[in-house]
Formats: C-alpha cells, sequence, structure tokens
C-alpha cells in the first residue's frame, strides 16, 4: 500500500495544520489535544494517539510547536520564537504586569499566561511561577478591572462608589466615562481617567483600589473619546497619575546633596531640569508638576520626603511648610528636636 501519494501528503499537511491551530493560544497535554482534535462528526478525520504523538514529534522538530517537560503532566504550545530584545522586552513588560496586578481576574491571568508563554525556558517557568503565586488576590478588584475594561472598550459608562483617600467615608455614585488606564510610575498602582458625569463634570482621575461595587450603566457606544483628548498631554505634567488632574501644574524648586546628585544625574524623573551645579557637588533643580484641587503638589510630596536630609525644598513656601512639618514631627518621635 503507498502511504507516500499525493493523498496521504495533504492529509498529513492538513493534520499538522489542524494541530497547531489547536494549540494557538492554549497549552495542552497530548491527550487534551488528542480530545478536542477527535471532536468531529465524521468518524475518518479522528486519528489515533500514536498518530498525534508523530504529528507533534514533527512540529517540535521544525520549530513550530514547542514541548515543556517541567510541568506536569507535559505540554505543548505554539512556539514563539523571540529575538533577545524582545524576549528581555516581554519579561520587562510581564514583571510589570505581575507587580501592579490590582487583583485575581480569570481573564486577566489569562492574558497574563499568553505572555509569558512567550518566552523559553528557563524564562517562562520562572514567569508561570511568578503568575500562580498571584491567583490569590483580592477577586473583588480583579472585578472592577474587568468592568474597566469592558466599558472603556464599548464606550460604554461604569458607575462606582469611592473610597476617599484622605478622610474616611465613600463618594458614592460616580458614572464615569472611561477616557484612559494609566499605571503610576511612583507606586505601579492602576487609575482610570475620563470624564465624570454629573457632580463635577469634568475631567477626573481615580484610582482602582479604592473603586468598589464597579458596574456598566448605559449601553455600549453611549460616548465617544473626544479627538482633543491626548493622554500624552494630560499626564505631562504628573509626577504620578493624579496629580495630572485639579489645579495648575507649579514650579518646585529643590536642593540635592552631593550624596543624592548621582541619581538625579541618571535621568529618569519627569520635567526636571537642573539649574545649577553646586561647588561642593550638590545640584538644585527645577520640577514643573501638577496639583491637585488646593493648588498643592500632593503627588512630589511623598518622592521628596523619600530622600531624608539629602534634599532641601526651597519653593513653593505651601510645600516646603510641609516637608518641614513633617521632618520635625519625624525627629520628635525620635527624641525630640529643637525648632528653629
Amino acid at each position: 500500500m503507498n502511504t507516500s501519494g499525493p493523498d496521504n501528503h495533504h492529509r498529513k499537511a492538513v493534520r499538522l495544520f489542524r494541530v497547531v491551530e489547536l494549540l494557538r493560544d492554549n497549552h495542552l497535554t497530548v491527550r487534551e489535544l488528542l480530545s478536542r482534535y477527535n471532536r468531529v462528526d465524521s468518524p475518518e478525520e479522528r486519528i489515533t494517539l500514536r498518530t498525534l504523538q508523530r504529528a507533534l514529534k514533527d512540529l517540535v522538530n521544525v520549530g513550530q510547536v514547542e514541548y515543556n517537560p517541567l510541568v506536569r503532566p507535559p505540554v505543548y504550545s505554539v512556539s514563539y520564537k523571540l529575538s533577545p530584545v524582545e524576549a528581555l522586552v516581554t519579561h520587562s513588560a510581564l514583571r510589570l504586569l505581575f507587580h501592579h496586578t490590582p487583583g485575581y481576574n480569570a481573564v486577566y491571568f489569562r492574558a497574563l499566561d499568553k505572555l509569558a508563554h512567550q518566552l523559553s525556558q528557563p524564562l517562562q517557568s520562572i514567569a508561570l511561577q511568578s503568575i500562580e503565586e498571584r491567583r490569590s488576590l483580592n477577586n473583588e478588584l480583579g472585578q472592577a478591572l474587568e468592568v474597566v475594561a469592558e466599558g472603556w472598550a464599548k464606550r460604554q459608562p461604569i458607575s462606582f462608589n469611592y473610597l476617599k483617600p484622605t478622610e474616611s467615608g465613600i463618594d458614592r455614585g460616580n458614572v464615569l466615562e472611561v477616557y484612559f488606564v494609566e499605571i503610576s510610575r511612583s507606586n505601579l498602582g492602576l487609575y482610570v481617567i475620563g470624564l465624570e458625569r454629573g457632580k463635577r463634570g469634568e475631567r477626573r482621575t481615580f484610582k482602582l483600589d479604592r473603586m468598589r461595587n464597579v458596574s456598566l450603566v448605559g449601553r455600549p457606544n453611549d460616548y465617544a473619546i473626544p479627538d482633543t483628548f491626548d493622554p500624552r498631554a494630560y499626564l505631562s505634567k504628573a509626577w504620578g497619575v493624579v496629580g495630572s488632574s485639579g489645579g495648575q501644574p507649579v514650579e518646585v524648586r529643590l536642593r540635592f546633596a552631593k550624596e543624592a546628585a548621582y541619581r538625579i544625574l541618571e535621568g529618569g524623573y519627569p520635567n526636571l531640569s537642573i539649574t545649577s551645579r553646586l561647588p561642593d557637588g550638590g545640584l538644585e533643580v527645577c520640577i514643573t508638576v501638577g496639583t491637585n484641587n488646593d493648588n498643592f503638589p500632593v503627588e512630589l510630596k511623598s518622592w521628596v520626603q523619600s530622600w531624608g536630609s539629602r534634599v532641601e525644598v526651597l519653593w513653593p513656601q505651601d510645600l516646603r511648610e510641609e516637608w518641614l512639618e513633617e521632618a520635625r514631627a519625624v525627629a520628635a518621635l525620635g527624641g525630640g528636636i529643637n525648632a528653629p
């Protein structure tokens, strides 16, 4: 019997193609793959375990399918070959997503799994283990993330209550048209930016961790994101995220000691310019930063405080006063301070 004729070659090609399609976006054991492959009405299209194993061997040999023996039971998946730079970018994106994961959500974690499976070993196994550790996170926040994502994609407003950040209590009945979702550079928190309906009727920023009872309202395509909305411009004066809405941007002047100067010179700080290099090796800098509704650079304050005695606030006066007041309070905890 001739098993190498055109028909047999065609059937084998179709079989290999179908195996690849079944493994696309899936990571299956050989028996799971066989079960899915044989879910057909026509008996002649079904294959045996031995035939499937031969097909998988051929696909692994040509680099189309990847075999992972490090999990039990072992799984097969479509092989995505990344260059070293692509692998590093994928790894970095995955680590960022891992660290800011707001809560458990099955869809979110499937996306993380897919991203992790783009990596080769041993990075893939490390990434998958890290993801597994996060599956015990708060489920409510994960559900909130899903609603926000759906509202943004469908242009459908969301309704939620909001935990006030500076006082007890809940701000109820917020309705938001989602324009953008941003990860804060300062705390890796996830923030939702959009137009608040009612109340203030202006563009506002909300931290996802503080949003409660999030649900969709209205209908899909209920609003349009204005062409004039540019998230880059909106966030350009933000040190983190929240400070980008509320008051007017303000210039903050700081003096850094020599011990901290090298960190500033390394760069990476938005809207920061060096105005003077001091004889002792220190620096004076100017930062243009957004403010809250009281025109106070609330987001920058915690960053300034993180430098301890290696920084001095020169301007504006209200930030300098709060910086000094906080420094005195901290010193008092350690045995008192002589106030100037």
